[in-house]
Formats: C-alpha cells, structure tokens, sequence
C-alpha cells in the first residue's frame, strides 16, 4: 500500500496539471493525511463519490470530478441514442466549491457533445430528481455531501427516471470509469457538434412547489396557535421550505443564524439531523416561542429531522425510526379515512430500518419489501412496477437516516415533503391536544416496543480499511452463534447472497450483493453491521424489543458493545 500511496504522491507532484497551491499542500501533508489521500482512488457507494475536499486521489477536487464525469458522459451517449439533445441535468448544494465543481460539468459534458441544464444557484437534491423527470432528461448529476461535515463535498449520478444508479446500471459506469487514464491526463472526447448549457429559470421551481403542495392529505387543519421552528441548516431548501409554509399558513419561525448559504456552516455545530448538536439553536429559538415543532432539512434538503414540545414541557427529538413510523401511521390512517388507501399498497424501507413501521404498514393491509440501504432502490422499484404496468400502489417509502417519501414524483428522499406533511402529522394531533410523545407512546402499545440504535466506529486511511475489511470477512466466515447469551437464529449475508438458519438451512437473498450482515436474536431483536458508503466508518445497527420501555435503550446499546467486543472492535 505505501508503494502506491507513494507513486500517486510523487505523481501529482510532478504533474504540470496541479498547481502550486495544490501542491504547496501536498508537500505540508503528514504520513498519515498522505496516506488516506492518495493510498486509493475514490470511490462510488451508497450514494455516490463522497470525500475530502483537497488533492489526492481519494479526494473531491476539479481532477476526480473531471474524470467521473467524462465517464459519466460516455456512459450516456452509450445507452441513450438521443442523450445529445436531451441532455443531463445539474445541480448543487453550498458546499466550498460546489459551484465550480458544477460548471466544470457542464463544460465537459458540452465538450463531449451533450446539453447540460444548470440552475441560477443551488438546489436541493430532491428537487434535481424532479427536474431530471420534467425536463425528460437522460440523467442528472449532483454535487453534494449531504449532512457530511464542512471539509466534504461529492457527487451523485442520476438515470432518466431521477433515481440514483443501482449496482446493476452503475457497473457499466464503473468499467468506463477503470478504462481511462489517470484523472491528471485524462481528456474528453471532444464531438463535432459541441453542446450548450441551459440555464433553467423558475419554471421548475414553481412546478416542483406545486407538487409538494399536493402531498398534503388534511390541508385545511386550523393553523392558528402552532408554531414551528424550521432550519435548513444553511443548506438548499431554504427557499423552497419557505415558499410551501407561507402558502400553506404555517407560522414558522426560521433560525436566520443558519438560513445562509454558508459553506462553512458557521451557525451550526453539526448539518446533520442525526447529531443533538444540529438543535442547539433550533431549541434556544423554540423556548424563546413556546414553539410545538422543530423541523429540519440536512445541507442537501433530503432528509428531515425533528423534534417537538412533549407532554413534560421539554423538547424531545425523534430518531428517523420514530419519526417515520409516526407519519407512516398518520398518513394511512387518514387515507384509510378519506377513502384514499389503495387496496393493494406497499410500504418500501430498508434491511436496516425498524420493524416497527413494517407492522404498522400491515396492519392496514399493506405489503411491504425492503431493500439495501440507499434510497435508490426504493426508486429503482417505483420505476421497476410502472415499467412492468402492474404491481402494488406506492404508499410510502423511508428509512432510518431520516429519509421518506409520501409522492414519487421525485424518485429520491424529499425532505421537503417530509416536513410539510410532519408539520401536518403534528397539527393533527396538536389539534386533539396529543404531544407527540404520547402519540408515539400509543403507537407502540399498538405495535410493542422497539428501540433502535445506530453506533458508527471510524477506521480511517489504508489502515483502517484494512482492519474494516478484516472484521467483515469474520463476519462473513464466522458469524457469532449467539450475543449476551441470546441465540442467533438466523444470518443473512448480503455479500454472500445467503440466509443461514439456525438449523443450518439455507436460501438465496433476494437483493443484490452488498457488504452487510445482519443477526436475527432469538428474542426478536437483530444487529446488522454495515461499512458506511460514504465515510470511512463501520455502522452497527441495533434493534431490541421489549413489552415496555424500561431499560430498552441499554439493552440496545450492550447488544452493540457485545458484539464490537467479539470481535475486536474498540
């Protein structure tokens, strides 16, 4: 590994192609900085490149974007005989260089003979899958990292449907991607026929607002007296968020601190919905208030945090677990009532999402199916039913991270939609006089009790892959019979294609390979474990059940601790 990080290193130095900053920065690297920046190339994952800002290799800079997209060019005008006039669109979110990394898109694609559509300005993620749909565009590009921290930035590929790739349509990608040169040398190929690039105006602004507003399910809910906390966490949907709340009567409060575009998100100490830092100044604003809900949207605008005034008179927040299984069973239930359930519904989540949601989804006579994490399954299969012109009715789709979808009129997580009908959900029950707290509480009395738990270990550098990769494979050869004394009844080895019993029976999984294993207790609870896609981290998942809350949350947790110790992992 050190010969290569060292080649790559010595590489760039040399290059007549990198500049004297960059280079001045190459030479001020420590071995371990140098190692993790050049000891691979970077890398396509859950949800695309993902990655420090900086030179390198395994860096987001203008070299890595270069050769990503004149692959992703190629691979278009491969398999879309008219992607030349159709075009691909791109957008982005505020991130340091974010803007640049956009033209430099369009400036290659227009190289390689394709139109390019660009917004004036930033754009939320899921309003980039819209227009890819509106526009009936071949594919779209996204610069962004999502709730990562200030020093990332990256990049999503879209299809013609607005979905991200999944394995089977993004390999061909990856093989171009490993057949060109280096990304210091490697050039378009520049067509006869050069393309433009269009700038788009409000037209799909107003078009994708307009959708947004039809997501409502009881939009006549008396709004007086309910105030909301929103923030957007200096990221994409401010506008847009703003726009859907004055139109529907809200009285929001916006956290000004952090309604900037600021690449270096100054106002917060975390963009991300998942972290407690992310609320600090949402909270200090809602006790100002007495506000009833607290809504976020993370930098890119696809994921939506929330939490609310309990029946205590403290603010609570919701994991996405929670949060998703509140609205999915508000959202049935008021479709049921209006006479708006399709008898043959489904509910689409992930492997790792709660069991929770799957029961409430049932108990309304949904089916459900569960993928991968990534929210590109969930859209592969919305467009896998309406190509095939039958199948069951999209309900509602979620998953853990704080990602749903209520229309699949984008074929992404939409969090703008997601805190429209949150906002929704709680007015519903505000108006009922229910804190949300007790909702949730006579939800799981309904359902059992489930207690969800994230734990993220970070394995940084050429090191920490290593030893990353090591734990997988003992997982994969030697999977643990039992965790604290609770048998495992059942494996499933996503990476293997199988699911073992207890009996030692198996079958094939039915979704695509992927490094993930996941531990089925004989008490129902169940651990996955899971490299992260985009960061240089190990997720464990953890789900306990219980008949009461009491001490739910540290079992969660010790089930986790057990596991880590097994095998090795501090």
């Amino acid at each position: 590994m050190g010969d290569v990080v060292e080649a790559n290193y010595e590489r760039w130095l040399a290059s007549e192609e990198v500049d004297a900053a960059d280079k001045d920065a190459l030479r001020k690297m420590g071995k371990e900085e140098r190692d993790d920046a050049f000891f691979r190339d970077i890398e396509f994952g859950t949800a695309g490149m993902r990655g420090i800002i900086g030179p390198g290799t395994n860096r987001m800079n203008s070299f890595t974007v270069k050769k990503a997209t004149i692959a992703f060019g190629e691979y278009l005008l491969k398999k879309y005989p008219d992607a030349a006039s159709r075009g691909v669109v791109i957008s982005h979110d505020n991130r340091h260089f974010s803007r640049e990394f956009t033209l430099e898109c369009a400036r290659l694609l227009n190289e390689e003979g394709l139109k390019a559509y660009i917004f004036d300005s930033l754009r939320p993620t899921p309003e980039l899958s819209y227009a890819v749909r509106y526009l009936k565009a071949v594919g779209g590009i996204m610069i962004t990292a999502s709730h990562n921290p200030k020093q990332y930035n990256g990049y999503k590929v879209y299809d013609d449907t607005g979905c991200q790739l999944v394995p089977s349509k993004i390999k061909p990608l990856l093989d171009i991607i490993a057949s060109l040169p280096d990304e210091l040398i490697v050039k378009p190929i520049s067509a006869v026929a050069k393309g433009e690039t269009v700038q788009l105006d409000e037209e799909i602004d107003d078009a994708y607002v307009k959708d947004v507003l039809s997501v409502q399910i009881n939009p006549d809910l008396l709004k007086k007296g309910f105030k909301i906390i929103y923030t957007p966490q200096h990221g994409t949907s401010y506008e847009n968020a703003m726009r859907v709340f004055e139109t529907c009567g809200y009285e929001v409060i916006p956290v000004m601190s952090q309604c900037t575009h600021d690449p270096d998100f100054s106002g917060t100490l975390s963009p991300n919905p998942e972290m407690a830092e992310a609320y600090i100044e949402p909270l200090k604003l809602a006790k100002q208030y007495n506000a009833n809900l607290i809504v976020m949207t993370d930098p890119d605008g696809d994921r939506c945090g929330v939490a609310y005034l309990s029946s205590k008179g403290t603010y609570e927040r919701f994991t996405g677990n929670q949060s998703g299984a509140l609205l999915l069973d508000y959202v049935l239930h008021e479709r049921k009532r209006l006479g708006l359930l399709s008898d043959d519904g489904v509910l689409y989540d992930t492997i790792v999402t709660s069991d929770l949601g799957r029961k409430i989804a049932k108990s309304y006579g949904l089916r459900v199916e569960s993928f991968l994490t990534g929210f590109k399954y969930i859209g592969e299969r919305i467009h896998h039913y309406e190509e095939l012109g039958k199948g069951p009715h999209f309900e509602f789709g979620y998953e853990e991270s704080y990602g749903c979808l209520i229309k699949p009129f984008v074929r992404d997580k939409d969090g703008i939609q997601a805190i429209l009908l949150y906002c929704e959900m709680a007015l519903w029950y505000f108006r009922q006089g229910i804190p949300l707290d007790v909702a949730f509480e006579n939800l799981e009395k309904r359902f059992g009790y489930h207690e969800a738990f994230t734990e993220s270990v970070e394995f940084a550098g050429s090191e920490g892959a290593s030893e990353m990769k090591a734990i997988m494979d003992e997982l994969h050869a030697n999977p643990p019979k039992e965790v604290m004394r609770i048998k495992v009844v059942e494996v499933q080895d996503y990476e293997g294609g199988v699911i073992t019993k207890e009996d030692g029976s198996s079958e094939k999984t039915s979704l695509p390979k992927a490094e993930v294993v996941k531990l089925l207790l004989e008490d129902g609870s169940w651990i996955a474990i899971r490299p992260s896609g985009t960061e240089p981290k190990c997720k464990f998942y953890v789900e306990a059940l219980g008949t009461n809350k009491e001490g739910l949350h540290e079992r969660a947790v010790a089930l986790s601790k057990a596991l880590r110790r097994s095998l090795g992992v501090k």
